[in-house]
């Protein structure tokens, strides 16, 4: 039997991390979606809504294509690809419009990818006005992921000019051996740059996108990384584990499999990361991300206002979020709804004048009772479980308990200091899907 491990105030337990879980960025999750139109019912939703939505908006392009991306994107190697590409995604702003009543207020609006910057910046203006042509915009918080590689001059003056605020950028890494191993160089000037254009153009939230348990990457290497992200001035840091699922994602067969770390080293990864953040200054949400105290990520979680979408932790109150573009994904109260995720079908749907939603699930009264549950522990660590489902789960819970993970008083389940990592874990077990063969990443 294999001991319990202490790393950084967390205990290791592979029995209990053996099983891949979720990342619960909804339930139920993107495995559960069925193929099949789901077109009457998109009009359906958008037709019934009222009140703040959100919107975004999938670029699913890239100057350049890294091998340990899981993100429905191409190369943007083509001119007459990437106007098509734009021409349908404005198309489509204008079907969804349409088909709102006028009482809807978008209140954030936040582009994806891929890669945004993957477009020329007067192209990104272009988008941005044709959303506020088309719907009514309640002075919306404006964010965007962007790829500091190749972020030109042109597009700070765009983002000031537009009024972004909150921006994400790809780091992954700063160890240059750990940056070829995954296909993305970028040196540290390339970070700093695009910090420092960010911050003059007015953008007040700079996330940094880190990851551990790459090729090459050790202990050393990934607390490196860290203090160069926290001295450059990152106001958040999503720190992910990396998934290999080559058999999923094709490009990844060109990472040597042989260098990865294995699951001890993974988890011991994780936990100093998180040490060395907290100490840092940071605080921590949920279980991979970390803001600075004035943030509005930590602001959120303080005041038990801190939700989770399908970009992740989020402190966007908005019910509903509309997606556009293709493979993007929308969530509506009693429905989730993939767009077309082939870039060229999606175009064709758009061309002729018809809602691109291909995938997607009806969330049933209980799923969104399990939902909610998996939600308030992963986002307030903690729920009240219902006594049926208490009754039904309780032997799933007992090894978390009585390892000091979680505690169970009368039917209020909290998840407890160390629980980080196994938050995931817990929370599958309201999980009804969880018994078939879906593909999930490791819960570290």
């Amino acid at each position: 039997m294999i001991r319990p491990e202490t790393v950084a105030d967390w205990t290791y337990y592979p029995e209990l991390l053996e099983r891949p879980v979720p990342r619960y960025t909804s339930y139920p999750t993107a495995a559960e979606f069925v193929e099949e139109s789901f077109e009457e019912r998109q009009r359906q939703a958008l037709q019934s809504l009222r009140g703040p939505v959100s919107l975004y908006l999938h670029i699913p392009y890239c100057q350049e294509i890294c091998w340990y991306c899981g993100c429905n994107t191409g190369a943007a190697n083509k001119t007459q690809r990437l106007g098509a590409y734009l021409e349908a995604l404005h198309h489509e702003i204008e079907l969804v419009a349409r088909n709102l009543h006028s009482s809807v207020r978008i209140s954030r609006i936040a582009f994806g990818g891929g890669s945004p910057n993957a477009i020329k910046p007067t192209d990104f203006v272009r988008l941005v006005d044709r959303l506020t042509v088309n719907f009514r915009l309640a002075s919306p918080v404006l964010s965007i992921e962007l790829d500091p590689r190749s972020l030109e001059p042109g597009w700070f003056l765009a983002i000031r000019g537009i009024g972004v605020i909150k921006a994400s950028l790809g780091v992954q890494t700063l160890d240059p051996r750990v940056q070829a191993a995954i296909g993305r160089v970028q040196p540290r000037e390339h970070i700093e740059r695009a910090v420092d254009g960010l911050r003059k153009a007015g953008v007040d939230s700079i996330n940094f996108d880190l990851m551990y348990g790459l090729p090459f990457q050790d202990d050393a290497i990934l607390a490196d990384t860290l203090d160069q992200s926290v001295a450059m001035g990152a106001d958040r840091i999503a720190l992910f584990g990396y998934a290999h699922v080559p058999h999923m994602i094709p490009r990844q067969k060109r990472i040597d499999v042989s260098q990865l770390p294995d699951q001890r080293a993974r988890f011991r990864m994780a936990a100093q990361g998180h040490a060395q953040l907290v100490d840092a200054g940071y605080r921590a949400i949920g279980f991979d991300h970390f803001a600075l105290p004035g943030d509005d990520l930590a602001l959120a979680a303080e005041r038990g206002a801190l939700r989770r979408n399908f970009q992740g932790f989020t402190d966007d109150p908005a019910p509903v979020l509309i997606g556009l573009g293709a493979s993007s994904i929308s969530e509506f109260p009693d429905l989730f709804v993939q767009n077309e995720k082939n870039a060229g079908r999606y175009r064709m749907l758009v061309g002729a004048s018809q809602l691109t939603g291909r995938k997607g699930v009806v969330r049933t009264a209980e799923d969104r009772r399990r939902g909610a549950i998996i939600t308030d522990l992963l986002c307030q660590g903690g729920a009240r479980i219902d006594a049926d489902l208490l009754a039904m789960n309780r032997d799933r819970l007992v090894p978390f308990i009585e390892r000091g993970l979680a505690r169970l008083d009368g039917n209020v389940l909290a998840l407890l200091a160390g629980s980080e990592p196994y938050a995931r874990s817990i929370a599958a077990v309201f999980d009804a899907y969880r018994a078939g063969p879906h593909q999930f990443s490791s819960a570290v």
